[in-house]
């Protein structure tokens, strides 16, 4: 069995609904190689999505990104061009979580050309300003101006990217 052909069985054999199904097909139809969309999110061109990358429902993402292996990316989540995203990196979009109940969707805006690095969270509601650099394992807690660098948790601002030469 080719590698293709192995893969789409793979896909069909972990799909839980029949609309899901469809879309992959028909996804796998159009030799759609670049990227797995399985949650009917928007995925621009000439990205780069590596395995073990969980794109939720409505999530939109820029040209040019570079998501890297075990990311999380819920609904609500907006991510602008060229855009790089560090391994294990994990958004969110509830700032109290529970098992049943309302709950109320706050929207994270990841303007242009940020770095985020490894491991880092970014808690819901918060913008990622253009040129923003977010250190390995920085929790974001509160909007980031463009340009800066942050660090820590919660994550402040240690300097800014001109400083670095970059």
């Amino acid at each position: 069995m080719n590698t293709k052909r192995r893969s789409l069985v793979s896909m069909i054999s972990s799909c839980k609904s029949t609309s899901t199904l469809r879309y992959m097909i028909e996804w796998w139809s159009d030799d759609n190689l670049d990227q797995v969309n399985l949650y009917k999110c928007k995925i621009s061109r000439n990205c780069k999505i590596d395995a073990f990358v969980y794109i939720e429902e409505g999530v939109e993402i820029g040209d040019e990104c570079k998501i890297r292996p075990f990311v999380f990316i819920p609904t609500g989540v907006k991510i602008g061009n060229r855009v790089f995203i560090g391994p294990g990196v994990i958004f969110t979009n509830d700032k109290y979580p529970k098992v049943k109940g309302d709950w109320e969707l706050k929207r994270t805006i990841v303007e242009d050309d940020v770095s985020i690095g490894a491991g880092a969270v970014i808690l819901p509601g918060v913008r990622i300003g253009k040129g923003a650099i977010i250190g390995a394992g920085a929790v974001v807690t509160k909007d980031v101006p463009p340009n800066a660098v942050v660090v820590g948790n919660p994550a402040r601002v240690i300097k800014w990217r001109d400083e670095l030469g970059i």
